[in-house]
């Protein structure tokens, strides 16, 4: 039985719920799907850790969040993180798990009001393969992965991470403290996200 093939007027009647959000956001990264993939990387000490911490915060306002925090476990630096960001502001709709196994957590998403976002942070640490991440993602299509990406030299390390981020979405590059969206969504040319201002302003002036 062969597949089916769509139509331009298939393809236009169907409809996607967006994410609308202020222009903070919308600005740099455009109003994607509520269950796109994101793909973010960054080198060490950028500012991705933080970028990650504050998009989450801004998704609880859609829908619960789960932070898969496999890389730093419950460290003193996330709980700093925790409280810079105030994340008991959004108590009800964040939870951090740090040791789900990938069986572990396909048994989470199978439960009635289970997480609409999950981060998982890091992909190179969680040690998925794309495979399981494409299919977590078929398996649950109505959900949004977004994955932290360590990288190597610039680009996501990793074969699995390099595959992984032209299947996402939107994919985000945190440098210098500021998020680039370099992904199918964009929002105005040359602008970005602040992760931190006083960082940027260091970074700028070579502090």
């Amino acid at each position: 039985m062969s597949k089916r093939a769509y139509s331009p007027k298939d393809i236009e009647r169907k409809k996607y719920e967006s994410l609308e959000w202020d222009e903070k956001w919308s600005g740099p990264f455009g109003c994607p799907a509520v269950n796109e993939m994101w793909f973010i990387s960054g080198s060490s000490a950028g500012g991705k850790s933080s970028f990650a911490m504050q998009l989450a915060k801004k998704l609880c306002e859609v829908g619960p969040t789960l932070y898969l925090s496999y890389e730093e476990q419950i460290s003193q630096s996330f709980q700093e993180r925790i409280e810079r960001f105030k994340m008991n502001d959004v108590q009800g709709r964040f939870r951090v798990a740090t040791d789900d196994s990938y069986e572990d957590l396909v048994s989470r998403l199978e439960k009635q009001k289970s997480p609409h976002f999950i981060i998982v942070d890091s992909f190179q640490v969680a040690e998925w393969t794309y495979k399981q991440a494409k299919d977590l993602k078929d398996r649950f299509p109505s959900k949004s992965f977004i994955y932290i990406s360590q990288e190597y030299k610039g680009q996501p390390s990793g074969k699995s991470a390099n595959r992984l981020r032209y299947l996402a979405g939107v994919k985000i590059r945190v440098a210098g403290y500021k998020a680039y969206c370099m992904g199918r969504f964009t929002g105005e040319p040359g602008s970005y996200y602040p992760v931190w201002e006083e960082g940027i302003i260091k970074v700028n002036n070579k502090v």
